[in-house]
């Protein structure tokens, strides 16, 4: 069976932003029980469970995959650079309601028939100007917390998807993603994925990222630009999930994200076109 992994799209924003990819654990083990009739007269209460045994049911709601591995990511969002970076990784799952990842939390708020909507707590990581000479005399984007909403409808395998972030500190931005994802096994070893989403900003996130300031176009040198709310990017990506046995698995994503509109058009941008990769190994508990 396979442990769930949905696929992401990277930001290419900073460093650690390419751990966006939004992990997701599910254990694929469904748990039955006999159904046993006795008579009311005859029923004796089953006795307490240990603490061994507590602590183990406690245990079973849990299921993690620790991991590690490699990625390959623009150095900033707009780089026609590249960095490879190690990427260590822990998600976990409790009773498939709340999932912790690199990029925060999860919690699911509804989950009926083909429908979900769920809560978001996270983190924006920002910028550095010294990410890249390109940047030097832009100054930092500080680092934010991130608080959303993800609503999702299913349809077999796919699943399209409307989620909304703001941000809190940093650029106190607030970004709309609009996509689709698609998983088919192929094998009961072998899952292939797939994904499209479109992403919206306001000005506010617009601004910090590609505009430029008087002040910071007279220390940087790039002309003075502001940037306005709309269409800010499309990514595309395709991943494979093989399972070397019950518990070990490897997972390559390869993407491409599509700068459009204002960002497109920015004095930081260098390239539009921002390209990443990713490949890791888990251990599933």
């Amino acid at each position: 069976m396979f442990a769930k992994i949905d696929s992401g799209m990277f930001t290419g924003r900073a460093s650690l932003a390419a751990m966006a990819i939004l992990f997701s654990t599910h254990s694929g083990i469904v748990l039955a029980a006999d159904a046993i009739a006795v008579d009311a007269d005859d029923f004796t209460p089953p006795p307490e469970p240990s603490r061994f045994g507590r602590i183990e049911q406690k245990l079973a709601d849990w299921h993690v995959v620790l991991g590690g591995g490699a990625i390959i990511v623009p150095k900033y969002e707009g780089s026609d650079e590249f960095k490879i970076m190690p990427v260590p990784f822990v998600t976990a799952t409790f009773r498939d309601t709340v999932t912790i990842d690199p990029t925060g939390a999860n919690i699911a708020v509804y989950d009926q028939g083909p429908f979900a909507l769920s809560a978001r707590l996270g983190y924006e990581m920002g910028r550095k100007e010294d990410d890249s000479d390109h940047l030097r005399g832009l100054g930092d984007v500080d680092m934010g917390a991130t608080v959303g909403a993800k609503a999702a409808v299913k349809f077999g395998p796919a699943e399209i998807f409307a989620q909304l972030d703001k941000t809190i500190g940093g650029s106190d931005g607030l970004l709309g993603t609009i996509g689709i994802e698609v998983t088919q096994p192929l094998s009961q070893s072998l899952m292939i994925g797939a994904s499209a989403s479109v992403v919206f900003a306001d000005e506010n996130h617009m601004q910090a990222y590609f505009g430029v300031t008087p002040e910071q176009s007279a220390r940087s040198g790039l002309a003075r630009y502001d940037a306005g709310a709309g269409l800010k990017r499309a990514d595309f990506s395709v991943s494979a999930t093989y399972m070397l046995n019950e518990n070990w698995m490897v997972r390559g994503q390869a993407g491409v994200g599509i700068l459009v509109g204002d960002a497109a058009d920015s004095p930081i941008v260098v390239d539009k076109i921002q390209p990443s990769g990713m490949l890791l190994v888990g251990y599933r508990f």
